[in-house]
């Protein structure tokens, strides 16, 4: 991890996944804001030093000290824009996008990254993202939509993520979106101990047929009744890996297990790219749920990393370069 020089403000930063991938690539974070109980007990936990602001977005307001911070980074829930939702969009009384930019235009940072699902990429949300890049050329920034695959980045599972980012335009001049990995793991390779641990023996057996990424873990919402692995759909592409996704284990399989294993949450955080000593506060369905709602903390860095990148480049280089990354316009969006 580099040595941190660039800060950061979190919103609606969860249990820490975004968080915990700026941290990696480098960034010292001024401060956390979280609405949910366990997911700001969980930041405490894994970092006492952190100062987390357990607040309603929509009523808060930052401190003289949080501004010109290089980065506001931030995951504003995803319900509104998701496809298992009613996808209301700007109409959601959850979305929070509006508000997020508003503490952007008050904060002035450096630079703005917010994530969120694939469905805002939708067509149907054209204009809408459109107006939030507009608003953010307004403030000072050069703004584009990319669609990144958390399996480019070493996390083995199927989880696109939409991520607005924007830049000072003597930083987007030189900003390059982070390269892929070319090799891609599997949930077996990736869970092979973590299945063994206890001593299963049909534990080698079971990673020789899960040598494929898995789908989307699913955190679901306060409304759910229990952890699992999603929708039915989700719970069939489980199944072809060996996992019964009908609930989350308390443990891994003991000797003499039969049958298909289940999750544990230590697992399926491994699974979404959290070291194994990240530990999660609350009982194993508030866990579970912070994991699934978690944004990829492996994805988090590189693009961390690309932004630090853009930072010294500009430092260091003429701004009267011509423009080469980055366009001043709505960008394209790759799917």
């Amino acid at each position: 991890m580099r040595m941190a020089k660039y800060t950061s403000l979190e919103l609606c930063a969860g249990a820490g996944g975004q968080a915990r991938g700026l941290e990696r690539a480098g960034f010292e974070h001024s401060a956390l804001v979280e609405i949910d109980a366990h997911a700001a007990a969980t930041l405490r936990l894994n970092r006492p030093g952190w100062r987390v602001l357990e607040e309603d977005l929509f009523t808060w307001t930052p401190t003289e000290d949080l501004r010109n911070v290089d980065l506001v980074a931030g995951g504003v829930p995803c319900p509104p824009f998701s496809h298992a939702g009613l996808q209301l969009g700007e109409a959601d009384e959850r979305n929070l996008f509006d508000r997020a930019l508003e503490i952007v235009n008050d904060v002035q940072p450096r630079a703005v990254m917010i994530e969120n699902v694939r469905g805002l990429l939708d067509p149907k949300f054209e204009n809408y993202r459109n107006r939030l890049v507009q608003r953010l050329a307004k403030a000072g920034y050069r703004a584009e939509w990319k669609l990144l695959q958390a399996a480019d980045y070493g996390v083995p599972q199927l989880r696109p993520r939409s991520i607005l980012l924007g830049l000072r335009p003597t930083d987007a001049r030189v900003f390059s979106w982070p390269a892929t990995q070319d090799r891609v793991l599997t949930v077996g390779s990736k869970l092979a101990d973590l299945m063994a641990e206890n001593g299963w023996e049909g534990a080698e057996e079971w990673v020789r047929g899960a040598q494929h990424i898995g789908p989307t873990l699913v955190g679901g919402s306060k409304k759910h009744g229990g952890p699992d692995l999603g929708p039915t759909r989700a719970r069939r592409a489980w199944e072809a890996l060996g996992v019964d996704g009908r609930g989350v284990a308390d443990e891994a399989p003991l000797p003499g297990f039969v049958g298909m294993p289940r999750l544990t949450v230590r697992m399926a955080a491994r699974i979404q790219g959290f070291e194994d000593e990240w530990r999660f506060s609350g009982r194993k369905t508030a866990s579970y749920r912070q994991v699934g709602n978690a944004f990829p903390p492996p994805v988090a860095e590189a693009v961390g990393r690309s932004i630090i990148t853009a930072f010294e480049k500009s430092d260091r280089t003429p701004r009267d370069l011509e423009d080469s990354s980055m366009s001043g316009a709505v960008a394209s969006i790759p799917v």
